[in-house]
């Protein structure tokens, strides 16, 4: 069986059943909605983080700012990965990114990134 994946990169909306203590630290959601429809996430397959500076923001740190930056975060840099198994059998790769739209939103935004599909050969 070969695994393929289909790119989705939308907005969507988190449900936890108990709130993360950090809100720009977040673990794996119990539930997303997308397109209307909501998933709830029986199972977290993986979970990573990915603390690199994107775009001209990579560029305003000096080196050995940016390399303690990178292992741990700084604020408004970074993302939170999960990949997720719902109760559909369905597997997303969804991630929480925690850079602020702008000053009036602050908080950053859940995307759904992938869904992995599977093909029999």
């Amino acid at each position: 069986m070969s695994v393929t994946s289909s790119f989705i990169a939308e907005p969507i909306t988190v449900e936890f059943d108990q709130p993360p203590l950090l809100a720009k630290k977040p673990g794996c959601p119990n539930r997303f909605t997308w397109d209307s429809h909501t998933f709830i996430i029986v199972e977290k397959l993986a979970e990573w983080r990915d603390y690199g500076r994107r775009g001209r923001m990579s560029r305003n740190m000096q080196p050995q700012h940016a390399a303690v930056a990178a292992s741990r975060g700084s604020w408004g840099v970074g993302r939170f990965y999960f990949k997720v198994r719902t109760a559909e059998g369905r597997v997303f790769e969804l991630y929480y990114d925690r850079a602020p739209q702008d000053a009036d939103h602050r908080q950053g935004n859940w995307v759904l990134y992938r869904e992995w599909l599977a093909f029999p050969q």
